[in-house]
């Protein structure tokens, strides 16, 4: 059964009230409450969207998320109580594709979801229409089915580092600021540029050569970020 949301939270009363909620406002949401329960439910139905806690009363909400990844190209978001840096950089750097903290507003919360779901049915909708891509023979990036080659290995990124590689491709050899990412690619309010930054490192990490001397995807200091084909590097 497809599903528009998961929540993956030991937190029962809170997950149940979240999932009610968002039920009410017609976004199909079921709640687990383990990671054994979510892997039981990821086998036999499909959410477009998964809101995960870190700690979970049998295992380790990072690790969830390390295992989803492998099989699920869908949004990750981190619903945490933990409000470290270092739980954020380690929770986007294995997959999450954002990291929301604890206690939450049911309304802000919604509206988040509502605009990632838009998001990704609007990549979905339009894939039909962006088929060139980019090959440069190093660099491959397919949009029809959405992978990206580096000298022939395929290389594995989040959906929403795939939306700002495609973006950045689309408007390659010029700036795009971070005011213009966060509104096209995020198509939010509520995305912080350090979020940003890791989502660009991991990038550069998966296509450069280098990543701490890019050619691809070079920074406009306190500006934003420009794809650099190879006859304007």
């Amino acid at each position: 059964m497809r599903y528009d949301c998961l929540i993956i939270d030991d937190e029962k009363e809170l997950a149940d009230n979240t999932c009610e909620y968002f039920n009410m406002f017609e976004v199909k949401t079921a709640a687990v409450y383990s990671s054994a329960e979510a892997n039981a439910f990821l086998s036999s139905n499909e959410p477009a969207l998964v809101l995960l806690d870190i700690n979970l009363s049998d295992g380790s909400g990072f690790e969830l998320c390390k295992k989803i990844r492998q099989t699920l190209n869908i949004p990750i978001l981190f619903i945490s109580a933990r409000n470290t840096d270092d739980d954020k950089i380690i929770a986007l750097n294995i997959g999450g594709d954002d990291y929301i903290e604890k206690p939450y507003s049911l309304g802000v919360l919604l509206a988040k979801v509502k605009v990632v779901l838009k998001r990704f049915s609007n990549v979905a909708d339009s894939d039909n229409s962006k088929k060139e891509g980019f090959d440069d023979g190093y660099l491959k990036l397919d949009q029809v089915n959405k992978t990206v080659f580096v000298n022939g290995e395929e290389k594995k990124i989040t959906s929403i580092e795939l939306k700002l590689l495609e973006y950045l491709i689309e408007n390659k050899n010029r700036l795009v600021t971070k005011n213009e990412i966060f509104d096209k690619v995020w198509n939010d309010k509520f995305t912080t540029d350090g979020t940003l930054n890791v989502h660009i490192r991991k990038i550069r990490e998966a296509i450069e050569k280098d990543p701490q001397d890019p050619k691809y995807i070079v920074t406009v200091w306190k500006e934003g970020y420009k794809f650099v084909t190879a006859g304007d590097n």
